[in-house]
């Protein structure tokens, strides 16, 4: 016996009738449940309901909180997709490019550099956390206990360097010229007004130069490696110190979706969802420095750095 191919037949005229029912229904279930992609992404959304789908990149999106904040963003009415990108230098261009509508894995300074180097205008929305940068000690218990002419050292790359002196300064070590700037080194010391000796090192060398020295500023990436807690930091970055401001991590978004009701509502369950905020510490060491600031803050800062970033240039 031989297999015939299954056809499909074409509606007769007596099935035309159902088959325009069914159409109509499926517009109508169509149109009663409407999610509006800002991206251009097909979605579906319950019967009656509306969302509005979000495309929000970041690097780390297998931390925990982020499934917390997807979920307390669909309660709101917003679809939120996480993109995770393997590096740093991804989101930014993905954002400009339309790929996404958001992202946040960045501070201040890294997006003026960003916007710097690419002729670029992506602008903060708003704000999430500092994560600080650390002074430590294997011989002290305290910043008050670090003697008069002691040698504490910072890591000697340029963005480091700058912010280790100005937590310094913070604690009262150090003071530097004009008050410094994200732009500081060890030549802008004003030695006489200063209580320790600073040196510079490789970042990967301060733990292990703890024994030498009073103290050392070491980057959040070594500290665990080291043996050493956060809670071990005799001093961080202060936060109410207008120089800690440009280490602020913060959304960004093209200039053009600065006043999007939907992401700034994203932004703001962001902030005000406790479990999204306990997620962020418990990934953080309990070491982030939650943070809100105003939008217009934000960009008065990214506007003084990157104006300082093209005068160095």
């Amino acid at each position: 016996m031989s297999e015939t191919n299954p056809q499909i037949a074409p509606p007769t005229s007596r099935r035309m009738p159902l088959l325009i029912a069914i159409a109509v229904l499926v517009v109508l279930a169509v149109v009663g449940g409407v999610v509006w992609s800002r991206s251009g992404d097909d979605a579906g959304a319950a019967a009656g309901e509306e969302s509005t789908k979000v495309v929000l990149g970041t690097v780390g999106a297998s931390d925990p909180y982020w499934q917390v904040l997807v979920d307390a963003a669909a309660e709101e009415g917003i679809d939120l997709e996480v993109k995770d990108f393997a590096d740093y230098t991804q989101p930014n261009p993905a954002l400009s490019e339309g790929e996404l509508d958001i992202n946040q894995f960045q501070h201040i300074v890294y997006l003026a550099e960003y916007n710097v180097a690419n002729d670029d205008d992506l602008v903060p929305l708003g704000s999430t956390a500092i994560y600080p940068l650390g002074l430590y000690s294997s011989k002290v218990d305290s910043v008050e206990d670090i003697q008069d002419g002691d040698t504490v050292v910072v890591p000697d790359d340029d963005s480091n360097q700058a912010r280790a002196l100005l937590i310094l300064q913070s604690a009262g070590l150090i003071t530097l010229e004009d008050g410094g700037s994200i732009y500081s080194t060890l030549a802008d010391i004003d030695e006489d007004a200063s209580r320790v000796q600073v040196k510079a090192i490789k970042a990967d060398l301060t733990p292990t130069s703890l024994p030498d020295v009073a103290a050392a500023v070491i980057n959040n990436d070594f500290v665990e490696k080291a043996g050493l807690s956060f809670a071990d930091a005799l001093a961080t970055d202060d936060v109410e110190d207008p120089n800690a401001l440009p280490y602020v991590n913060i959304f960004a978004v093209r200039p053009e979706d600065r006043d999007d009701p939907a992401l700034l509502e994203l932004v703001e369950i962001y902030q005000e969802t406790q479990a999204v905020l306990d997620g962020v510490q418990d990934v953080s060491g309990g070491t982030a420095e939650l943070v809100k600031i105003p939008q217009d803050e934000l960009q008065a800062s990214l506007d003084e750095v990157e104006a300082d970033t093209e005068a160095r240039q």
